[in-house]
């Protein structure tokens, strides 16, 4: 499991082909287009991006996340993150339960528990798996990661409240489905869920109410 399968290209021939099957799927792509490709870098910046912005804002997080990057001079990585002490890292906004998760992460890389070079041949669930070994990182940081860094096609974030709204908006559903019904609706779009998550987040931002 390699390739990178949710380019626009990819994202859009998902789309197409289930829309040829569900009203739903087609009716929703009709009213707000095609969501974009939201690739993002695999490794450990993404990771430590990910901690940085937990619970924050997405200015915020920015703004943590770029002077966090900016006290390691010789580059983000590791190693550097564990020469730092902690007052520069409080400093820059990172709270201390987030230095205890960013240096767990540096850790499990270092000693080979999370290899970047393995995590793109393992299944979703073996994936997943480590991922959320790591303090820190629940389920829905890796499949976040799984999606945008990977580019898993079959992702299903069940406990994403704005999946959850806008697939129940796009499917007719007065209220949003909990996580589990989510996750009965979503077995109907295998093995091209991740695309229609891009659709529910495209549709939630961009589609009338």
């Amino acid at each position: 499991m390699t390739d990178y399968a949710l380019t626009a290209a990819d994202i859009r021939l998902m789309l197409e082909s289930l829309g040829r099957k569900d009203k739903h799927i087609a009716a929703a792509v009709e009213l707000v287009g095609f969501p974009n490709e939201r690739r993002i870098e695999h490794g450990f910046k993404t990771l430590l991006s990910v901690i940085a912005g937990q619970q924050l804002s997405v200015k915020a997080a920015a703004t943590i996340r770029e002077r966090v990057y900016a006290l390691m001079t010789d580059g983000v990585s590791p190693a550097a993150l564990m020469a730092l002490e902690d007052e520069p890292l409080r400093g820059a906004g990172l709270s201390r339960q987030k230095i205890s998760y960013a240096r767990s992460l540096a850790v499990e890389i270092m000693e080979g528990r999370l290899d970047f070079e393995k995590l793109p041949h393992m299944s979703d669930a073996e994936a997943v798996k480590a991922i959320t070994a790591v303090k820190g990182l629940g389920r829905w940081s890796a499949e976040m990661y799984m999606m945008f860094a990977l580019g898993r096609a079959d992702m299903w974030p069940v406990d994403d409240l704005a999946v959850r709204v806008g697939v129940g908006r796009i499917i007719g559903h007065e209220d949003r489905p909990t996580p589990k019904a989510l996750d009965e609706i979503g077995e109907r779009w295998r093995p091209h869920r991740s695309a229609v998550a891009l659709l529910a987040w495209h549709y939630y931002s961009n589609a009338p109410l």
